[in-house]
Parts: structure tokens; C-alpha cells; sequence
């Protein structure tokens, strides 16, 4: 099983993420961790990605993905998979079942109050109201509210991935 954690900036697509390879032993790639020096640069400045900058790094984590599933191994994967033609970039080839996207939801107040205590982090708080427009809500995602600690948000997943199995 491959989860691609999703949504907005401030969500805790990473912390979630944590949490979950903690429980299952799983694999674990950071979607921010991909992404090119430039691509970084302009987020820090507060410019918005556009579409063609993110194709480099949608084709990076489809590689990650694709050799999870190759090689039989569960992973999480964070991305904010904002758009439909993202999300399509990043499974392109994979059986529906071989992967679960999971939209981490809540309040912009929620997303902007994380945001604000962040420090060490690329993304300016300022393109958050970029991707809250940007957000194309999947119809076949499991959504959970992130009003909960980490841990709890974590085993919801668990659960939510086990009863859709």
C-alpha cells in the first residue's frame, strides 16, 4: 500500500507522515525534498509555483512511487497535490489499488496559525492563500480533519485505508 498524503501547507502532511511510518514501519519521502533548488528559491520569495516549474518534481516522486511498487514495498508519500493533473502526473501507470490519496483538511485560521509558529521552512505563509484556490478536492480521497493530534490523524488513516481495503 502507497499513501499520498496531501493538501495545503500547514496541513501536517510531514508530522502525519512521521506518525504513520513510526506505526507500520513503512517507507517515508518527503515531497519537499524533491523539489529543485529554483523551485525552492521562488517559494521562499512567495511566488507561486506555475505548472511547468512543478513537472520536474511531479516526475521525481512518480519515480519514487513507480519503484515502491515495483519493488512490493508500502510508503508515504507527502506531496500537496493541489490539482487533479498533479495527482494524475504522480500515479500515472500505477493500479487504483496500489496507492490511497489521504486530503488532510481543515480551517485556513488552522493552516495560518501552523504556519505562523513554523521556522527553517521554504514555503512563504503568504502562498497559502494561492493553494487554498488552487485545491482541486479529489473525489476519491479518503479526508481527514486535522483538529486532532498527530497520532490520533494517523491511526483514522489506518483505519480509514483498512476499511476501504
Amino acid at each position: 500500500m502507497i499513501l499520498i498524503l496531501m493538501g495545503v501547507s500547514g496541513s501536517g502532511k510531514s508530522t502525519v507522515a512521521q506518525a504513520l511510518a513510526s506505526i507500520t514501519g513503512w517507507q517515508f519521502a518527503e515531497g519537499d525534498a524533491y523539489h529543485s533548488e529554483i523551485s525552492r528559491t521562488k517559494m521562499s520569495a512567495g511566488v507561486a509555483l506555475s505548472d511547468e516549474d512543478r513537472i520536474p518534481w511531479l516526475v521525481r516522486l512518480h519515480d519514487v512511487l513507480r519503484h515502491w511498487h515495483a519493488s512490493g514495498q508500502s510508503g508515504i508519500l507527502t506531496c500537496s497535490a493541489l490539482k487533479q493533473c498533479y495527482r494524475d502526473a504522480l500515479t500515472e501507470g500505477l493500479p487504483a489499488d496500489a496507492y490511497r490519496l489521504v486530503l488532510l483538511e481543515g480551517t485556513r485560521e488552522i493552516f495560518e496559525e501552523r504556519l505562523s509558529k513554523r521556522s527553517g521552512h521554504f514555503m512563504n505563509p503568504a502562498l497559502l492563500a494561492s493553494q487554498l484556490a488552487t485545491l482541486e478536492v479529489p473525489q476519491d480521497a479518503l479526508r481527514v480533519s486535522v483538529q486532532q493530534s498527530p497520532a490520533q490523524i494517523a491511526q483514522k488513516i489506518l483505519d480509514g485505508v483498512t476499511v476501504q481495503a
